[in-house]
C-alpha cells in the first residue's frame, strides 16, 4: 500500500458545525415544491422534440437533494421508468454529467467519484485526495455505507471538541518539526498520524505553533521535505485543515486556467458544494484571483452546460 493510500485510509476531517449547512449554500430547498408536478413537467421536456434542456435545468438546479430524490420517486410512480436512466438518454456530455450528479445523495454522488478514481490503470490521487480531505466523519460515515462492497474506504478523525488541549497543541507542533525539518530525512509515519487523528481545529492551532519552532510554515515544510504524490497530499490536507473554502476555490481556478477546462474537477465541486459551502467559497475566490467565480464559468463555459454551473454558483456576487 503506498503513503498516500495509507493517509487516506485513515483519514477523515471533522467539518466546521457553527452554522447550519444551508446557511452558506446556493442551492437550497424550493419553497413552492410539489414533486409530481416537476415530475410532470420533466417527463414533457424529456419527451419534447430536440429534448426542452432548459426547463430540465431550472427544475433540477433549483431544488434541494432531498427534493431532487422526491422528484426521481414521483417520476418512477408516474413513468414507471427510471429519471436517471431516462434523463441519460435524453441529455449527453457535460450537461449530462452535471445532472446526472445532481440526481444522486451527496453520499451517493462521492462514492461514484471516489470509485471512478480508483477504476482501470493508475489511480486519480487528486480526486481521491479532494473528497476523503474535505468530507467531515459523519459525511465519509455515509459514503462508506454506499460504498460497502469495498470493506471501509477510510479510517476516523478524533471529534471536534470544546476543550483546548494546549499541551498535545504543542506537543503535536514540536514532533511535526522533530520528525521533519530538524532532522535528515522525514518520519513520514509520525506526520501521517498527527495529521490524520486529530480534529480540525485542533489542527489549525497546530500548524500555528509549529512556527515557533521552524524557520519555515508547514506548506513550505512539506514541499522542501517530501515530493510527488506524497507531497501533493500533504499539501491538500493541510490547505483543507487551514481554510476548507480558499482550498476548493483553488481547486476551481486551476480547473479553468489556461488552455482547456478539467470538467470533471469543475462540475464535481460545483455539484457536491452548492448545499454546503458555495457562497463562503465564491467569497474566497473572488478575494484571491480579483474576479468573482461566476465570471469565470461564463468566460470558460458555453450552453445549457453554462447554465447549469451557473444556476449552482448562484448568481453574480
Amino acid at each position: 500500500m503506498s503513503t498516500v493510500h495509507e493517509i487516506l485510509s485513515k483519514l477523515s476531517l471533522e467539518g466546521d458545525h457553527s452554522l447550519p449547512p444551508s446557511a452558506y449554500a446556493t442551492v437550497k430547498a424550493y419553497s413552492n415544491f410539489d414533486a409530481d408536478r416537476d415530475a410532470a413537467a420533466l417527463e414533457t421536456a424529456i419527451k419534447t422534440k430536440g429534448v426542452d434542456e432548459v426547463t430540465i435545468i431550472n427544475i433540477l438546479t433549483n431544488r434541494s437533494s432531498e427534493q431532487r430524490q422526491d422528484i426521481a420517486f414521483a417520476y418512477q410512480r408516474r413513468t414507471k421508468k427510471e429519471l436517471s436512466a431516462a434523463l441519460k438518454s435524453a441529455l449527453s456530455g457535460h450537461l449530462e454529467a452535471v445532472i446526472l450528479g445532481l440526481l444522486k445523495t451527496p453520499a451517493q454522488y462521492d462514492a461514484s467519484e471516489l470509485k471512478a478514481a480508483m477504476k482501470g490503470l493508475g489511480t486519480d490521487e487528486d480526486t481521491l485526495i479532494e473528497i476523503i480531505c474535505s468530507r467531515t466523519n459523519q459525511e465519509l460515515y455515509e459514503i462508506n455505507r454506499v460504498y460497502r462492497e469495498s470493506n471501509q474506504l477510510f479510517g476516523k478523525r478524533c471529534e471536534d471538541t470544546s476543550v483546548i488541549d494546549y499541551e498535545l497543541i504543542d506537543l503535536d507542533a514540536r514532533e511535526l518539526y522533530d520528525a521533519g525539518v530538524k532532522r535528515k530525512g522525514t518520519d513520514v509515519p509520525k506526520w501521517i498520524n498527527i495529521m490524520t487523528e486529530r480534529s480540525v481545529p485542533h489542527l489549525q492551532k497546530v500548524f500555528e505553533r509549529y512556527k515557533n519552532y521552524s524557520p519555515y510554515d508547514m506548506l513550505e515544510s512539506i514541499k522542501k521535505e517530501v515530493k510527488g504524490d506524497l507531497e501533493n497530499a500533504f499539501l491538500n490536507l493541510v490547505q483543507c485543515i487551514q481554510n476548507k473554502q480558499l482550498y476548493f476555490a483553488d481547486r476551481l481556478y486551476d480547473s479553468m486556467k489556461g488552455k482547456g477546462t478539467r470538467d470533471k474537477v469543475l462540475i464535481r465541486i460545483m455539484v457536491s458544494r452548492c448545499e454546503i459551502d458555495m457562497l463562503k467559497i465564491k467569497s474566497e475566490f473572488k478575494r484571491k484571483y480579483g474576479k468573482s467565480l461566476y465570471y469565470f464559468i461564463q468566460q470558460d463555459t458555453k450552453g445549457d452546460y453554462q447554465r447549469a454551473l451557473l444556476n449552482l454558483c448562484g448568481g453574480e456576487d
